[in-house]
């Protein structure tokens, strides 16, 4: 998953953002229209989405809608469009924030700094014994913290984020490594055969992270009905 999905059809505006946002560190998927914008959105995801309005295609406000019909994530609208009309448009159709073009970029990189600090700050997942403390990537079973990777980290959140869902293996490789072009889709399996190893009782007899076979797996609660 990318840090920021940067949706712009200016060449040389969005060459010149990335280069910013890329110096404060940031991974950056870029795209200069909206179904393509929709596209690494779903293969890869985001942690926040810089969107523009004025898009060949579908326009800014579709995007925004798209996005937000199943996911919460952050969206800051940059446009042009200075109408009362548009900026509600915007708020309606989900943006978390509207900012005007021309607009000054120490102020756009701390308003994506305060959005990213404050959902580190209270995004902490908890499952029974189970907790994924977000800011600092650590898990902990019965408050013993876990040795765990980032990627494991990463694939259990996503696992917890949607339980009760089952979610295919394309989906959770290219949300989890599609951007390493080093890693190969067996990755997935032997990853779901640590973490179980690491968080579930039996790791022989899983109890939450279950295989839905022929299509991908499914997190439950500890004790919740398996296939």
């Amino acid at each position: 998953m990318v840090d920021i999905l940067l949706v712009e059809d200016n060449k040389e505006l969005s060459s010149l953002l990335c280069d910013f946002l890329r110096a404060e560190g940031y991974t950056v998927s870029v795209s200069p229209d909206g179904e393509n914008a929709l596209s690494l959105y779903d293969k890869y995801g985001a942690r926040l989405v810089l969107l523009d309005i004025n898009l060949p295609g579908m326009d800014g406000f579709a995007v925004c809608r798209r996005i937000r019909e199943k996911e919460n994530t952050p969206i800051i609208i940059l446009t042009a469009r200075l109408d009362k009309e548009d900026k509600l448009n915007g708020i309606i159709s989900g943006a978390d924030d509207y900012i005007e073009k021309p607009y000054d970029i120490d102020i756009l990189i701390a308003k994506i700094k305060g959005i990213f600090k404050r959902r580190l700050a209270i995004d902490t997942l908890t499952d029974g014994d189970l907790t994924l403390d977000i800011a600092n990537e650590s898990v902990t079973k019965n408050g013993e913290r876990l040795n765990v990777t980032a990627k494991e980290f990463e694939l259990l959140k996503m696992l917890i984020e949607n339980k009760g869902q089952t979610l295919s293996k394309e989906l959770l490789f290219d949300r989890i490594w599609g951007a390493d072009s080093e890693s190969e889709p067996q990755t997935l399996t032997v990853h779901i055969k640590w973490l179980r190893q690491k968080i579930e009782r039996d790791p022989k007899d899983p109890e939450r992270i279950l295989t839905v076979w022929g299509k991908g797996y499914r997190y439950e609660s500890a004790g919740g009905q398996k296939d």
